[in-house]
């Protein structure tokens, strides 16, 4: 369970899923304006919105997330402000993020 006190920031911009530890990191300071370290949950998807990849620092080193949807897509929350980078989600938002909306399957 998070606790309460764990701000999560969603990344509204795409990223490359091929980035890991160190790429993420980098993309949170440079897009997103935070800190890695600072103990927040960062959530990056895809442009396709089908992969996930959660990063967050837990004192110790780097944890990273992966979550890849079958049939179903990241729905993504609106940025208050279209110029805004994030969006700080809390706990239930970040349930709703990772359960995806389902697509119509393909005959």
């Amino acid at each position: 369970m998070i606790p309460a006190t764990v701000k999560i920031f969603v990344c509204v911009q795409p990223q490359d899923m091929r980035r890991s530890f160190d790429g993420l990191a980098l993309a949170t300071r440079q897009v997103l304006g935070q800190d890695p370290r600072s103990g927040a949950l960062f959530v990056f998807t895809n442009r396709r919105f089908r992969h996930l990849r959660v990063l967050w620092w837990d004192g110790g080193g780097y944890n990273l997330l992966c979550r890849r949807l079958h049939r179903a897509l990241f729905r993504l929350p609106k940025p208050g402000v279209p110029s805004d980078r994030s969006v700080v989600v809390d706990h239930r938002g970040l349930q709703e993020l990772l359960r995806g909306v389902p697509t119509a399957r393909r005959a």
